[in-house]
């Protein structure tokens, strides 16, 4: 039989798609040669060699003709060595070993000696033979257990060449392989790491908490030693077990990527992904040569993204996470293709709050500047929006870029209310400030003591919350003051340790015309931690 033909399967993404292997013998002044057309990458144009030392080494012989390989259809490009088992068998058919193979659908690959190796995408290929009613599945033993859960599939897990050759000729002697009896809800290994190991860290625990129940990205803020970390790989023990819609989707591009434990099956935990900052873009968004490959993104669908040191990630990297968190997918465009791998994953982010790790830590000196602490968040402006933050040792206000929409600089003004005079004793000083400026303690001092200076040394402090305060205008302002009201973020200290001096910065006239001479001071409990605030 000169001609004959098997099936086989590509993989182009995360799918498969059906291949048919054509092998002709004939005779040729060249003994012995062999011809592979259909557009096959490296590794295929070398199989010819493998194929021929495992059809000698299993006893099979290679034909004393010229051998075509044609592998249809010729558009689609033919990557990996999965295609080494139907050549062999194609070119065995055509010696006569057996019939047609027209209900079987083969891959993978041999050793010199006739051993079949494990291949990637071995899940894909299965639901391609269920897509186009192929019975029959053959394939490396390896990767039987993954193939196995495609319903409508007979799969059979082979190690050896000759094995296939008595399996084809006597296939009442052979069993499909059937997937492993699993709960639907596997539980969490004990190396894992548990969440309920935590101790203390009530805030964090709770933000993660949320996050989790709805989905959210977190982004953890805090100096070294913290828990950021410790508390981010704990973050995918409480998310929700995968369905087996998910499973299945993430077994699949675990599979493609060749990150799939060898022998296993579905995979029922959440996978969490833990790139390093000198990744790349292609590495984290996926690409490659050749065929684009599925990148950390995609290897963290219904999972867990985590990227530690946030802001040494390099700035292009992070800005193309901005189509994976809004679309929650990734499209890649090649000249001759364009994939879409899915990307549906939760980003988890830690971060210092400054190149030195210390800003607001106060236990460790920062000595960083406002202008090296803001060039820092700025990395970090685009995908982290709306973030959770969690600072286990910094207090609540000293962060230098609380925004409500992200994390990014903050200046503080104030301004003249509608209506104010316009007079340099009464219209009120437009004060900018950073916020480190404000919590450097020195700082403070320094203003304080110039106020102190320009008023010739004022009368002394008041307690926090007086109900009226003579007015240097005429009258009383009982009723009609507005006062700031700062929290230092610490469990021990409450309001009542806050205490005011010179409010009248803080006091505004019915009219919103400040009074004139306004400062303010603010004296806090000893070892209290709450920042002045201009």
């Amino acid at each position: 039989m000169p001609l004959f033909k098997t099936r086989s399967a590509a993989v182009c993404g995360i799918d498969a798609h059906p291949v048919d292997v054509e092998v002709d013998l004939y005779r040729s002044g060249m003994a012995r040669d062999f011809m592979l057309v259909g557009m096959p990458d490296t590794a295929v144009r070398e199989s010819r060699e493998r194929i021929k030392s495992a059809l000698m080494n299993s006893g099979f012989g290679y034909p004393n003709q010229a051998v075509t390989v044609n592998l249809a259809p010729a558009h689609l490009r033919k990557e990996g060595a999965g295609f080494d088992l139907p050549m062999a068998l194609a070119i065995l058919g055509a010696m006569g070993t057996f019939k047609g193979l027209d209900k079987h659908l083969s891959v993978g690959e041999l050793s010199l000696d006739g051993t079949i190796r494990p291949v990637r995408g071995a899940l894909s290929v299965a639901v391609c033979a269920r897509e186009h009613h192929i019975e029959n599945l053959i394939l490396p033993f390896e990767n039987a257990e993954e193939a196995s859960v495609v319903e409508g599939v007979n799969v059979f897990g082979v190690k050896h060449l000759a094995e296939v050759v008595v399996m084809l000729a006597k296939p009442e002697n052979f069993t499909a392989v059937r997937p492993s009896a699993r709960p639907a809800n596997v539980p969490v290994s004990e190396s894992a790491p548990d969440f309920r190991d935590v101790r203390g860290q009530t805030t964090a625990k709770r933000g993660l908490q949320v996050a989790a129940a709805g989905g959210h990205n977190v982004l953890m803020i805090g100096p070294p030693g913290s828990g950021k970390t410790m508390l981010a790989k704990r973050f995918a023990g409480i998310l929700p077990p995968l369905s087996f819609e998910e499973a299945i989707e993430t077994t699949k591009i675990h599979s493609i990527a060749g990150v799939l434990p060898p022998g296993g099956g579905l995979l029922h935990t959440r996978p969490f992904r833990t790139p390093h900052h000198t990744i790349s873009d292609a590495g984290l968004i996926g690409g490659g040569t050749g065929s684009p490959r599925p990148g950390e993104v995609s290897l963290a669908h219904n999972g867990v993204l985590f990227l530690d040191e946030f802001p040494e990630f390099p700035r292009n990297v992070l800005e193309i996470l901005r189509q994976p968190l809004e679309d929650l997918t990734v499209t890649i465009a090649r000249s001759n293709m364009t994939l879409c791998f899915p990307a549906s994953f939760m980003l988890v982010a830690a971060m210092n709050p400054c190149p030195c790790g210390y800003y607001g830590d106060t236990t460790r000196e920062c000595r960083c500047t406002p202008a090296i602490i803001q060039r820092y968040l700025g990395k970090i402006s685009g995908p982290a929006a709306r973030p959770h933050r969690h600072s286990d040792r910094s207090t609540r206000s000293s962060f230098p870029g609380t925004t409500r929409g992200g994390v990014g600089g903050i200046v503080r003004r104030y301004a003249p209310a509608s209506g104010a005079g316009t007079g340099n004793s009464t219209r009120p000083r437009v004060q900018q400030c950073s916020n480190a400026d404000a919590d450097d303690p020195q700082a403070v001092r320094a203003r304080r003591d110039r106020r102190e200076d320009s008023r010739n040394g004022d009368a002394a402090h008041e307690p926090f919350g007086a109900r009226s305060r003579p007015d240097p205008e005429g009258g009383s302002n009982s009723g009609r003051s507005r006062r700031l009201r700062v929290d230092c973020g610490e469990a021990h200290c409450g309001s009542d340790s806050i205490q005011e001096s010179r409010p009248e910065l803080l006091e505004l006239t019915g009219n919103g015309r400040k009074k004139a001479g306004a400062r303010k001071d603010l004296s806090f409990r000893p070892g209290c931690n709450a920042k002045t605030v201009f």
